[in-house]
């Protein structure tokens, strides 16, 4: 999809209520399943979660703005959690490269010696 598409419809659905932006939701995953010409992207763990959670809410009939409040702070979560799992990694990757043996000792920095006449 193009960018200046893919702005327009930000645009539309940036002026709709949660009801009307989960109602086109639903049609986009529609025509996607039926008409799409390659799959796309498969989520990550947390999208994967949240969007269970989401589509479980709306399955119980909540409203469309407590889903969607609720998904926002659900989205605030996952941020922390990335970057938990980004320090993670990046700790897990020092440790990796860390030197196998320790660095050998430096000597020590010998005073200088006052010679007295």
């Amino acid at each position: 999809m193009n960018e200046f598409l893919k702005e327009r419809l930000l645009r539309q659905l940036s002026t709709m209520s949660d009801e009307k932006v989960y109602q086109v939701l639903d049609y986009a995953e529609f025509l996607s399943s039926k008409y799409a010409e390659q799959k796309p992207a498969p989520p990550s763990v947390f999208q994967r979660f949240a969007e269970g959670m989401e589509d479980t809410m709306r399955a119980g009939k909540m409203s469309a703005s407590t889903v969607a409040q609720t998904m926002g702070f659900l989205s605030l979560a996952m941020g922390v959690l990335n970057g938990v799992a980004a320090a993670g990694k990046s700790v897990a990757g020092d440790l990796v490269n860390a030197p196998a043996s320790p660095p050998a000792a430096s000597p020590a920095p010998q005073s200088p010696v006052d010679p007295k006449p």
